[in-house]
């Protein structure tokens, strides 16, 4: 059987002071005992199932509820003062008690249960028995509290511990970061430079080809140019050796036109003495006739001044006026 035991204050007499025992038996609902006392009297009465029904049912209330209702204003205690009500009045002639419960309400309170109480003949066993309730009571709860305390100090020195461990977590955890963040630092710088170095050579990569492709560029564009230069020079020499053929044979008819009708002709006897003295290899004649014939004009500074002058030589061939132009032979023929 459970008990429990509580100080109320009756309404009608809010500065007296009353113990009110509640037993029963599996739950409060199944039905419960009450004993009241002022320390002098006592009262006792008890709640059948039944009697729990009715209340509820009178009241229109939930069977359920009705039972938590109870629990509350006759278990609970202190922790539900305010809420409910009691009032007791004593009727000494008869030797009862009516008891009866309330649940304040905002605009006023409902009654939830009353019953009516014997008095006890022999109140000093009730007390004793009330008292030694409260003395096992307090045994238990000071064993409970003890143990709780116990508890409570090994929960601190677990806490200790941990904290201590924890501590030690955290210690190892930052040597343990910054250990990772140097290393991590040091791939980093690794991974920096390589990448660095990388670039580099991709850079200097494509600078090495487009300076190749450059080169091979103005390779291609220098050989097209010698190409051009040679088939250019190839061909200005096939004009000029043509424009020398060309001109040689109308060269000679002009100097045997020239000697046929000059006034002025000089024996060439001596001169072809010369001639023969002082004659040059086979092929000069010839050479030079080419040379000539290639430089321009303006390259021939003798023959323009010579034309300025009004001085006209003769047309005459080319051996003939090499030797001629000698002054060594000039001399010797005077």
């Amino acid at each position: 059987m459970e008990k429990t035991l509580n100080r109320i204050h009756p309404v009608s007499d809010p500065e007296a002071t009353y113990f009110l025992q509640v037993s029963w038996e599996k739950d409060l609902g199944t039905g419960f005992g009450l004993l009241l006392s002022d320390c002098q009297c006592v009262w006792t009465g008890t709640v059948s199932e039944s009697d729990i029904s009715t209340e509820a049912a009178d009241i229109e209330m939930d069977r359920e509820k009705y039972v938590g209702e109870l629990r509350k204003a006759l278990i609970a205690g202190e922790e539900s003062a305010g809420k409910y009500n009691f009032v007791i009045s004593r009727d000494e002639q008869n030797k009862v008690c009516h008891f009866s419960y309330e649940r304040n309400l905002k605009d006023g309170s409902f009654r939830l249960g009353s019953l009516k109480l014997q008095e006890v003949p022999n109140p000093a066993e009730v007390m004793k028995e009330l008292i030694g309730y409260c003395l096992d009571s307090l045994g238990k709860l000071q064993a409970k509290t003890e143990h709780l305390q116990r508890e409570n100090e090994r929960l601190f020195s677990n806490w200790s511990d941990v904290e201590k461990r924890l501590e030690k977590c955290v210690e190892a955890k930052e040597d343990l970061e910054a250990d990772l963040y140097s290393r991590f630092v040091l791939v980093l710088n690794e991974k920096k430079a390589k990448i660095r170095n990388l670039q580099k050579l991709l850079s200097e990569a494509k600078e090495s080809a487009v300076d190749a492709k450059c080169a091979r560029d103005s390779i291609a564009t220098t050989q097209m140019v010698v190409k051009k230069e040679n088939n250019y020079d190839a061909s200005t020499d096939e004009e000029s050796e043509n424009q020398a053929r060309a001109s040689l044979p109308s060269a000679l008819e002009r100097r045997d036109s020239s000697l046929l009708g000059s006034p002025d002709i000089v024996d060439p006897a001596p001169r072809r003495k010369r001639r023969q003295r002082t004659a040059k290899p086979a092929g000069t004649g010839a050479k030079v006739a080419n040379y000539e014939a290639e430089q321009p004009a303006q390259e021939k500074p003798g023959l323009s001044s010579q034309a300025t002058s009004g001085q006209r030589c003769p047309d005459w061939d080319l051996e003939t006026l090499e030797n001629s132009c000698e002054p060594e032979d000039l001399f010797e023929d005077m």
